[in-house]
């Protein structure tokens, strides 16, 4: 494993391509790409998503191979408009959900996934790597109506 970062303030569709590039060279097999901190309702930062795809196409002509939206289970309805805004500017192609470890039961997620027919790979129940689980539809459900 190895990690490419650049300065604060870097272009990240720069980062993005040298970090494709130098995936390629060193024959990885995954490449995670991580635009994390976008505002859906900053325009800019949405555009600079699909600058971020045609760059990185450059290198790998059908990457990307999955885009995953990261929603914050406690954010409530508000997730529903992020995915909208998200799944507009590109491709997403899987979900997971976080901070499912607190009172949020992330719910809305259903939602999103029947509308958008994106399928939930993963939850987040804590910080820890261990912490992010496979999504078990059946667990997740029943969570959700748990009387605990």
């Amino acid at each position: 494993m190895s990690i490419l970062s650049k300065r604060n303030g870097s272009d990240p569709a720069s980062v993005a391509f040298d970090s494709v590039n130098s995936g390629v060279a060193k024959g990885a097999d995954v490449i995670i790409i991580d635009t994390a901190g976008r505002l859906h309702n900053k325009a800019h930062l949405m555009d600079e998503l699909s600058k971020i795809k045609r760059v990185i196409q450059k290198v790998i002509p059908d990457a990307p191979h999955d885009v995953m939206l990261v929603l914050d289970g406690s954010t409530g309805q508000n997730a529903l408009e992020q995915a909208k805004q998200f799944t507009q500017a590109t491709d997403v192609r899987s979900l997971a959900i976080t901070k499912l470890d607190g009172t949020a039961k992330g719910g809305v997620v259903l939602a999103i996934a029947h509308q958008f027919k994106i399928p939930v790979k993963y939850i987040g129940v804590g910080e820890k790597m261990e912490d992010l689980q496979v999504f078990n539809k059946y667990e997740f459900v029943d969570s959700l109506f748990s009387l605990k």
